[in-house]
């Protein structure tokens, strides 16, 4: 497969940017109009959006050369190549959440609130993103046979591109892809129902996406590692715990209380 969209000589336009791309372009759009449903300011979306994607890439950059740095003590200048891959989601959630909280806490707004919003988009984002590795032909799991792969209904095109180096090899891009869509599905209906709470859907997207990345890294032969575990794992196993007390924390009280039907978003001052 190969990763290079557009060679027009000086520059290269890659498969792997075009779908991180797509994947922020798409995730946002529903972002932005998931929140205007609710009187949340676009002023205060975009430019949260223009700060919030710089920081998260760079986190996710920083996270994943931390875990490779002998592939870049000899040479600094290929952290700055991105596009060629190598962004680590984890990275990228915790950057961005930390960003989020500063963020809402400046305009005193309710970081949960926010949270609950951009995670369903982010969802449709690492959907879409998690196809530039297929690209890149990596993120795949151990080898296996073509037998197995027509078995599993694989498509002949991701076959094709799950075959490298005379192997084929598992297509965890593609299952993480797939979901993280129905998780997107999930959410999206689940944030819409009459009682729930703000930042439920928050907790509910560490749950979900924690507990599919962790049996999906078992397939994964080229996990970042933390001593002897698998450092997407452990992060994984975090997420779902602090999704569980989440959710237990926002939904206390009435269960009329802190509902998205009850405009809360209109009622605050941006």
């Amino acid at each position: 497969m190969n990763p290079v969209l557009l060679d027009l000589g000086i520059i290269k336009i890659y498969w792997y940017s075009i779908c991180v791309f797509l994947g922020i372009l798409l995730g946002g759009l529903v972002i932005m109009k998931e929140t205007k449903k609710f009187n949340i300011e676009e002023d205060f979306i975009i430019n949260f959006f223009f700060w919030a994607i710089i920081i998260s890439v760079l986190g996710a950059r920083l996270y994943y050369v931390a875990f490779n740095w002998d592939l870049y003590s000899d040479d600094l200048i290929s952290i700055l190549k991105v596009w060629e891959g190598g962004l680590a989601i984890h990275g990228g959630i915790i950057a961005g959440s930390l960003f989020t909280i500063i963020y809402c806490k400046k305009y005193k707004v309710p970081p949960a609130l926010i949270m609950d919003f951009i995670v369903v988009g982010l969802l449709l984002g690492q959907a879409i993103g998690r196809w530039g590795n297929f690209f890149n032909g990596e993120c795949h799991g151990a080898v296996t046979s073509l037998k197995t792969l027509k078995m599993l209904l694989t498509p002949d095109f991701i076959i094709k591109g799950m075959s490298i180096n005379g192997n084929y090899y598992f297509p965890t891009f593609l299952y993480e892809s797939i979901w993280c869509f129905i998780g997107f599905i999930l959410l999206l209906f689940l944030r819409r129902r009459k009682y729930n709470k703000i930042g439920q859907t928050l907790s509910l997207y560490l749950i979900w996406y924690g507990v599919g990345r962790f049996f999906i890294e078992f397939l994964r032969t080229d996990s970042l590692m933390l001593g002897n575990f698998k450092a997407a794992q452990l992060v994984s196993i975090v997420m779902v715990l602090l999704g569980i007390l989440l959710f237990f924390i926002f939904g206390r009280g009435s269960k009329f209380k802190k509902l998205y039907n009850q405009t809360e978003a209109s009622q605050i001052n941006f």
